[in-house]
């Protein structure tokens, strides 16, 4: 049995352990065994993909337990994407955090290595109350991420996100002891197994307890009405924990789109639980995401509400409830996580080179560095905005097209088209004050060293945003084999019989215990 499936979450586990236990080591020392853990971490995670595109799926049994009762992870094509994904996010923050925020408060680097093994472990498990596990340790580890820094904006979003997600957390375990009394399993592979025998006396009882699930799921989408907490938490983040941020409302995603492929779609009575009304609601999260950004007076919050507004676009997807719509929507989901985090990078860099005027929409002095950030923000705009040839061009438009013969092709299509005219008219708004525009009177043009004195290590920031930059560009150039790639998860995902029987195995027979 090979060990790779377990290494994306043992490796940052144990790189917080020691970083705990070694709290009185040096800056230096710390920087160097939290980046020496992300090297480790990408190169494994590029290494699960790789494996993970023969189509097998590796199921890694903890104690060598039989499921359904032991602990798996579970490494298919999708779980190898989101946990590559992760790793890139993670290392793209973690460069700028090396320019000084580490030092803003105590234990960044322990809490950042914790939520990304929470991360991954969302990803990788196999069953229902050990992804509660991991949704409470990457939580746990957010709550500090959030406060780090301190002051008054952090603290206030602090406490909304924090009372939010406790509620999330608690209807969560409440499901799971509905879903483990109903059903007798926790097992995800084992809910297509017995959801299909539920009585029909129970089968009211039990489409409740999924609808609970599935309600959990879109908290952490931050999917209307739900996600008022999105744009307020995002903005109150330092740059590094808020390019994080950005796979945060993908768990959710991620988690509703595996368990209604693997359980929901087997029995008749849960079959239809996601229509019509995730559909509608996708499209309201578009919109309130678009109202959001044309609102929006400084550029980090309308890349918030673009984080908003690909939940509602991704969410689409899987509401379509076909292969053609999970491909698109794991397709956009690639470009919409690495466009939207080398944005927050951005918003840093247009901040720090304007001095006071920091990235509000209002003249202000001019950049030191015009050409560069005016190259890098055109190429990010354009593929936030959707405007071809970019990826997210690509993208929407793999979606569109997915959406066709559903109910709500109209308004999808509406909401889709109008949200991309209100994210180029809001980002070329941005552009003409930061660009275009004179600078005050009253304001001198910052010098490169200033800059460079309130940052140790500048030049790890505009490494982080370059790498963003690229491989926004790359998901463009290799649209043919990444969305060959999306398409053959999407089929991977459209065989819940292949994932059943790698993770049971010859143990479906087993007695389960059932509610009296």
């Amino acid at each position: 049995m090979s060990h790779l499936p377990i290494l994306p979450v043992l490796i940052p586990f144990l790189t917080a352990g020691l970083l705990l236990a070694t709290h009185g080591m040096r800056t230096a020392a710390r920087r160097a065994v939290s980046s020496a853990s992300l090297v480790a971490l990408v190169v494994v995670s590029l290494l699960l993909l790789s494996e993970a595109s023969d189509g097998i799926i590796r199921v890694y049994r903890l104690g060598n337990w039989p499921g359904p009762f032991g602990i798996v992870l579970v490494a298919d094509r999708l779980a190898a994407l989101m946990v590559t994904l992760t790793a890139m996010l993670a290392a793209a923050g973690l460069l700028p955090a090396l320019s000084g925020t580490d030092n803003q408060g105590r234990h960044f680097h322990v809490f950042f290595h914790l939520q990304i093994a929470g991360l991954n472990g969302a990803f990788l498990t196999g069953d229902l109350f050990n992804l509660f596990v991991f949704f409470e340790i990457l939580l746990l580890a957010s709550y500090a991420l959030l406060a780090h820094g301190g002051g008054l904006p952090r603290t206030s979003a602090g406490l909304a996100y924090v009372v939010l997600n406790l509620v999330g957390s608690a209807l969560f375990l409440i499901a799971l002891g509905l879903t483990y009394g109903t059903l007798g399993t926790l097992n995800m592979a084992d809910l297509a197994l017995v959801l299909p025998k539920v009585a029909s006396g129970d089968q009211a009882l039990v489409r409740t307890t999924v609808a609970l699930l599935a309600a959990v799921f879109v908290l952490k989408a931050a999917l209307l009405p739900l996600g008022f907490w999105l744009p307020h938490v995002y903005t109150a983040a330092t740059i590094p924990v808020a390019v994080l941020f950005v796979i945060m409302t993908k768990v959710g995603i991620y988690a509703l789109l595996r368990v209604s492929t693997i359980g929901f779609v087997t029995a008749p009575f849960t079959a239809d639980l996601l229509q019509p009304w995730l559909a509608w609601l996708a499209i309201g999260t578009i919109a309130f995401g678009s109202l959001g950004a044309l609102a929006a007076t400084r550029l980090s919050v309308v890349v918030a509400n673009i984080v908003m507004i690909s939940s509602g676009t991704l969410l689409l997807g899987i509401a379509a409830g076909s292969m053609t719509g999970h491909a698109a929507m794991l397709y956009y989901l690639v470009n919409t996580t690495v466009v939207t985090a080398g944005f927050f990078l951005l918003a840093d860099r247009v901040s720090r080179q304007r001095g006071a005027a920091t990235d509000v929409f209002e003249k202000g002095p001019r950049m030191a560095a015009v050409f560069a950030t005016g190259g890098a923000y055109l190429i990010l705009a354009m593929a936030a905005s959707g405007v071809p040839p970019l990826s997210g061009f690509l993208g929407k438009i793999m979606v569109m097209q997915s959406l066709q013969e559903t109910s709500t092709a109209v308004g999808a299509w509406t909401a889709l088209l109008l949200s991309g005219f209100v994210v180029a008219l809001v980002l070329a708004r941005a552009a003409s004050t930061f660009f275009w525009e004179p600078g005050r009177a009253d304001q001198e043009a910052p010098t490169r060293e200033p800059i460079l004195k309130a940052s140790s290590n500048a030049a790890s920031t505009e490494t982080a945003l370059i790498g963003m930059i690229g491989c926004a560009l790359v998901i463009t150039l290799g649209a043919a084999p990444i969305s060959a790639y999306t398409r053959a998860t999407a089929g991977q995902l459209a065989q819940p019989a292949a994932y059943v029987d790698a993770v049971l195995g010859d143990s479906s027979e087993i007695g389960r215990e059932r509610r009296p």
